[in-house]
């Protein structure tokens, strides 16, 4: 039973490596339940999904930076976590549409979703240990848990547009209780750079899902000249949402955390990773689905179409402004060419009508390269900006070498 809480030198495992592993058959699952049902219900109702499994996976992230997970029964309570999220993906296809045999879909997912959550919450207050505060903000958070819950069980027993109204009230309600009970709570972020390293590797899920979607777009069609010109484009364009994320914002971002200590620090994680995250990766897996659209029809000459244009260049879109928004509350200074690209795509999205498949990749690309060759040309003549080195930062095996200046010493202290 006993509890390993982390301190700042604090790095990923890879016992959440492994844990991580689920979500990315369920980013899949995601793409997948849009591709086969291609209106904005079917939109809508994938984001209500995809909320519940952000809100399943960053619990965990607060968890994994408290204590040690891959120690004792933190360790096993994940494991059975992350069969129940498994079984939550799975049944991802059947989440509003039941299949006439076999158990209600709606109702094993509402039932893993409580699995997975409840599970948490009683690590959680196990691993608080003696912290009597941050025990009280555990418990406050069974509040919209209990909420969240009740109406994801109403609408799972309703079904039909009640049962959209419901899941979209539940996570919403959910998150904003969250934000307002946490605001002044009592969570800790004991490691900066653990805390950076999780939310990039949940970024790097989301970018992987775009790279399983080239291959689904493509696994139906005999190689040709169009698809492999596709696919490369495709690929340049996961690279792109990659550098835009790892260049330089990331590790700026984890210093700007290093350098806050106690409730701002935890507030700061609050705002900028727990919900502005959640944009970022809704926009990854929307493109993914554009881009999946577009590889299934690559060598045909008409045009994409609305749908998917809408999803490769809007969910390109709300990447890029997403990102601008977290760079700016951690930094406090706007990337302007991002958001000036995002803006653009959402103007060409009608442009889906007469473009094809092919040309709506080439443009995708270009307009996300702009931003990317406009940042490393100014960051080049500055002669670049490397964080000098730290010593004591280290590292444990197989995770990357984190560094940051002096942290000047609180008045009064040595």
């Amino acid at each position: 039973m006993r509890v390993e809480t982390s301190g700042e030198q604090h790095r990923v495992t890879t016992f959440e490596l492994f844990f991580d592993l689920v979500f990315v058959f369920a980013f899949t699952q995601v793409t997948e339940f849009m591709v086969h049902d291609r209106t904005l219900l079917a939109v809508v109702h994938a984001m209500t999904l995809l909320t519940m499994l952000w809100w399943s996976w960053v619990s965990y992230s607060w968890l994994s930076n408290h204590v040690h997970v891959d120690q004792g029964i933190i360790r096993r309570g994940m494991t059975l976590s992350a069969v129940a999220i498994f079984v939550v993906a799975l049944v991802i296809p059947e989440a509003y549409d039941d299949m006439p045999s076999g158990l209600s879909g709606p109702l094993v997912l509402v039932a893993g979703y409580a699995v997975v959550r409840s599970i948490h919450l009683s690590l959680y207050l196990m691993a608080a240990g003696a912290d009597a505060a941050l025990r009280r903000q555990v418990l406050i958070t069974f509040v919209p848990f209990v909420v969240e819950l009740g109406l994801l069980a109403v609408g799972a027993l309703a079904g039909g547009e009640l049962q959209t109204v419901l899941w979209v009230l539940a996570v919403t309600t959910n998150g904003a209780l969250t934000y307002v009970t946490s605001r002044g709570g009592h969570w800790r972020v004991h490691s900066a750079a653990h805390w950076g390293e999780r939310h990039g590797l949940v970024i790097i899920l989301a970018i992987g899902e775009s790279i399983v979607a080239i291959g689904d777009g493509a696994s139906t069609r005999p190689i040709s000249t169009p698809l492999i010109l596709g696919s490369a484009l495709a690929v340049l364009l996961a690279a792109a949402v990659w550098w835009l994320y790892f260049d330089t914002a990331s590790a700026d971002a984890e210093h700007e955390l290093a350098r806050k200590q106690g409730r701002s620090r935890a507030l700061l994680a609050l705002q900028a990773y727990t919900f502005m995250h959640l944009p970022m990766i809704a926009g990854v897996v929307v493109m993914a689905l554009g881009v999946e659209i577009a590889i299934a029809h690559v060598e045909e000459p008409g045009a994409l179409g609305c749908f998917g244009a809408a999803a490769l260049f809007g969910g390109a879109s709300l990447y890029l402004t997403s990102h601008a928004a977290f760079t700016f509350r951690m930094l406090g200074r706007w990337k302007a060419w991002r958001i000036g690209a995002g803006i653009a795509l959402l103007t060409i999205i009608g442009s889906g009508r007469v473009i094809s498949p092919l040309a709506a990749l080439v443009v995708a690309v270009v307009v996300l390269a702009i931003p990317v060759a406009i940042e490393s040309l100014a960051r080049g003549s500055r002669g670049g900006e490397k964080l000098p080195h730290r010593p004591d930062a280290v590292s444990s095996p197989g995770t990357a070498q984190r560094t940051y200046p002096p942290i000047p010493a609180r008045p009064g202290h040595r």
